[in-house]
This record gives structure tokens, sequence and C-alpha cells, in this order.
């Protein structure tokens, strides 16, 4: 098995001491002590394989860290963490770990390195080979140094092994033992690494002699310099040469790996071993070795599950802990802020209030004020029409007719006659002035009082038709509308009968859910633009704003005027 030598980069990480920040106060001075603390005893703890209590000892250092905001810390913390889940088979939590730690180092360097080395780790071991060489070149990426760089670049081959890509392979891997730096004596356990990789490639494709050789010399190496967790890859990629070769010497080869990796606890080189025993060997007996390999595999799997499941009590107790703390905090904290709270919702309370008070007047009194001055209005409107038409109508006519008294002998019978006849004139057109602007009678007999008016207007010439007056229910309208109503249908007559020389006129009453609606038609001469009637128009736009009602006029030349108003009741 080409396990990729990740354990080399959390060594790497212990010889970077975590920059300490200058300390503000006393309190954050202990609190950082005492994480140190506990993250020395969890690298100490670490070290010796005491994995349980190395992962309690930096998840609480971790908690430590984050209260003080230590990011190169808890970066640090969370990369042991996840080398941890990921030594003890979790490599789905490790991978959530180490992507945690991706978000407190910001800049590139070993520990971005590491996470990524990580990461590699991770997807090779779930089968995820694409995704392992692209964090496997990121961490290429954020080493310095060759040898550095070395690592990442072999577990890119070895996965290239997993993924038969021989010929990828062989190319990188020649390409790492070209460089010159590999032959000093103090990088022999990387050129053994590399070259015992080459040669299982050259083996794997086809070249075995060139394969055995080269995996050969690095095993040798290996004795020389008692590299004895690297002989494990040897002997498993002996015996799986000598597997189709000399089943004997595969069986040798595939024990020594077994007995090296049961002394160093690598159980899952064990589990190696004993596959290419129980390959080999077809006999009867080789049920030893099976018994062995299931045995050893439930093991595993059970202590790595104690292991997930010791990890995910730490991590659930040390947030429970946080989180009993943080609202303790909170409820002591909302204690001395309730009183404060409810004063300040008092004050912001009366302050609405206030201002809800406030424009409530204002709307009122502007609305007051609008339908004031459109009552002013249309009472000025009204007041300067009868002026005018007094002054039009009557004065010349008062006027000539004092002039004809004083130039005429009135004890001619004659002359009274015409006198009379002229002041008579004269009167019935003051009687028709004040029974167009007199009081109207809302009560009972309100429709009436508007039929008797419309009813003036109809002549041999001229047809008033008025439907649907009795449908509505006047008793139920203000008297304020109803004064309105009768108005503007006062003044919708006098405009026919002054400009538009109409035969018919159609008046019609609508009784809505909501409003009155009256239809006015005639088949008058109409008019281009308003400026014939304007004054008796805007009056009566005038006096329906009053009233929030609504009107419309639709005419043109020859052919008629319409009126359609709207009035809320």
């Amino acid at each position: 098995m080409l396990r990729s030598p990740f354990f080399y980069f959390i060594l790497l990480l212990f010889l970077f001491s975590c920059k300490e920040k200058k300390v503000l106060n006393t309190n954050t001075e202990t609190i950082r002590k005492k994480a140190l603390s506990l993250r020395n005893q969890g690298v100490e703890n670490y070290n010796k394989q005491n994995f349980n209590t190395a992962f309690y000892q930096y998840h609480k250092s971790k908690l430590l860290f984050e209260t003080i905001k230590d990011s190169a810390n808890i970066g640090y913390v969370l990369i042991q963490i996840a080398a941890i889940q990921q030594f003890n088979g979790d490599y789905y939590g490790g991978k959530e770990t180490a992507t945690e730690a991706l978000s407190y180092v910001k800049k590139k360097s070993v520990y971005t390195a590491s996470i990524n080395n990580l990461l590699g780790v991770a997807d090779k071991e779930l089968s995820l080979y694409n995704d392992a060489i692209f964090y496997y070149k990121e961490a290429v990426k954020d080493y310095v140094t060759p040898i550095e760089k070395l690592y990442p670049l072999n577990n890119i081959a070895a996965v290239y092994i997993q993924q038969k890509k021989y010929n990828n392979a062989i190319t990188l891997l020649e390409s790492l033992l070209s460089n010159q730096l590999l032959k000093e004596k103090v990088h022999a356990n990387k050129r053994s690494l590399v070259t015992d990789n080459l040669g299982y490639a050259y083996f794997k494709n086809g070249m075995d002699q060139k394969g055995f050789l080269l995996m050969n010399e690095a095993f040798q190496i290996r004795t020389e310099i008692k590299d004895t967790y690297g002989s494990i890859e040897s002997y498993l990629h002996l015996a799986d040469y000598y597997a189709k070769k000399d089943i004997q010497k595969s069986d040798e080869n595939a024990l020594a790996a077994y007995d090296i990796a049961t002394k160093l606890n690598s159980v899952d080189e064990r589990l190696e071993a004993l596959q290419i025993l129980i390959s080999n060997d077809h006999s009867p007996q080789n049920s030893k070795y099976v018994q062995k390999y299931f045995t050893l595999n439930d093991s595993i799997i059970k202590v790595r599950n104690n292991f997930k499941n010791k990890f995910a009590k730490i991590k659930y107790d040390a947030k429970k802990e946080k989180d009993e703390n943080a609202k303790l905090r909170l409820e002591k904290a909302e204690n001395q802020l309730s009183l404060q709270r409810a004063q300040y919702l008092r004050i912001v309370s009366a302050i609405i209030f206030f201002f809800l008070v406030v424009l409530i007047v204002i709307v009122i009194r502007y609305y007051k004020n609008k339908n004031r001055a459109i009552e002013f209005k249309t009472s000025y409107i009204t007041e300067a029409r009868i002026a005018k038409k007094i002054h039009d109508e009557l004065a010349n006519d008062v006027f000539h007719v004092i002039a004809f008294a004083e130039s005429q002998s009135l004890s001619k019978e004659s002359t009274k006659e015409n006198l009379l006849q002229k002041l008579d004139d004269i009167y019935g057109r003051v009687r028709g002035i004040s029974r167009e602007n007199n009081k109207i009678d809302t009560g009972v007999n309100f429709t009436s009082s508007i039929k008797e008016m419309l009813s003036t207007y109809n002549t041999n010439e001229r047809n008033i038709i008025v439907t649907n007056l009795e449908t509505i229910n006047w008793e139920a309208i203000n008297d304020t509308k109803k004064i309105t109503i009768s108005r503007i249908l006062q003044e919708l007559m006098v405009n026919m009968k002054k400009h538009s020389q109409a035969s018919i006129v159609g008046i019609k009453f609508e009784n809505n859910e909501k409003s009155i609606s009256i239809h006015y038609t005639d088949n008058g001469k109409g008019f281009e633009k308003a400026s014939t009637a304007k004054n008796g128009l805007q009056n009566m736009e005038h006096r329906i704003q009053a009233v929030k009602g609504f009107i419309d006029f639709e005419t043109e030349p020859d052919k008629g005027f319409k009126a359609n108003l709207s009035i809320p009741k």
C-alpha cells in the first residue's frame, strides 16, 4: 500500500512556534498561558500516540484561543486535531476540521501546505483521486524548497499508481529522483521513498526487472539507515512482486511486513500483508490468515468507531460548557440591561405617540383647510357668477327702464303698460336668479324639488328625461351632498340652456354600494374648448371636490355634451 506519509508534515509544524500577540490585560495573559499549556500537553500526548488525551487537550486549548482571538494557534490546533482524526480513520471528520483550519490561516505557509496535504490524504483514502491530486498540488504551491515539495509530489505519484496511470507516475518520480539533493546522506529516507515508488510503478507497468532492481535498492537503503517504518512498504511491494513468481518469497516478505506493522501498531499495513498472504495461499490451511484478517478488521472498525464517538463526546461536552458559560454571561447582561431597556422603550413609545398625535392633528387640519378652501372658492365663484348675471342681465335693463320713465309721459296709458311690462320682465328674471340660488329642501321633498327644478327647463322645443331618481335612498345621504347634487344639476341645466341648444336631455341616476353616480347627456352642439362654459364647468368641479367626489366631461363640436359624476355615500 502506498500510504501517504502525512505525519511528516505534522512533525514539521512542531518547529514553528505560534506568534504570541502582546497582551492587553492580566486576564488575557492568564487565558493565553492556560491555552498554551494545554496545547503543549496535547503535542506531548500526540507524540506518545495518546490520541484521546491529545484530542481533548487540543480542543480545550482551541476554545481558549478563540476567546482571545489567536488565529495562528487556532489554525495550528485544528491541523493537529484533523491529523488525529485521520490517523484513526475518521477521514470525513478530518476533512471538516482541516477545512475549518483554512479559515484561520490567511497567508500561504507551512500551515496551508499541511492543511492541503491533509485534505489530499483524506480524499485519497476515500478514493476521491482527482480531488486528492488537486489538494496535493495546492500543497506543492505552498511549500518553498524542493525538498518540502517532494512529499506532496510523491503523494501525487502514489495516486497515479492507484489510478493505474503508471506512465504519469513514472515521469513524475523520475523527475524527483533526478534532484541532486537526494544523493545527500541526510535525505536518504526521502531517496528510498521515491526509489521504492518508482520501482513499484515500473513493475505495475510491466517492466518487472527494472522495477525489482529499484525496489531492492530502496530496501537496501532503508535497511542501512534503519528506516523500520519505511521497510514495511518495501516488504509489501516485494511481496506483490513475488506473488506471481515465487509464492514462498512473497509470503516471506508479507510476513515480514506483518510482523513489523504489528510491532509499530500500523494496522492498515497489517491488513494489506494479510491480504497478500490470503491471495497467495489457496490451501485449506489459509483459514488462519482469513480469520486473522476479519478479526483485525473488525477490531479496527470497533476502535475507530470508539475514537469517533469519544471525539464527538469531547466536542459535545466542550460545546455544552461553552454554551452554558455564554448563556450565563448573556443572562447577566440581560438582567443589567432590562431596566434600561424598559426605560428606553417607554421613552420611545412616548415619542412615537407624541408624533402620531401631531401627525393626526396635522392631517385633520390639512383636510379641513383644504375643504374650507374648496368651499370658499366655490362660494366665491357662485357669488361672482350671480354678480355678473345681475350686472349683465338686469343692470342695463333697469337703467333703460329708469331712462324710459324719465323720458316718457307716464300719463299715457300705453306708456304705463309698456313700463309695467318692462318691470314685470325684470321681476321675472330676478325670481329666476333667486330660484337658482335659493335654499334647497333636503328633507322628504328633496326628489320633488329636484323634479320641479328640472321641469322649469322643460319646453315645447326641449325634453328633459330623468330616470331612477326615486330608486335612491336619499334619506341616507347627508344634506351637504344633496345640496351639491342639486347645484350641479342646476348648473348643468343653465349651461345647457345657454350654450347647448339641445332638444333632448337625459339624466340617469345609479345607486352603487359605496357611491351615487349621475350620467348627464344632451344632443346639443357641444364645443371644442371649455371656454364657452368655463365658469360653470369649473364651479361644478369645485363643488364635487368639496364632497370628495369626481366629475368628468365629454364633448366635441356637433356631438353633444356628456358629464359623468360620482359622489361617495
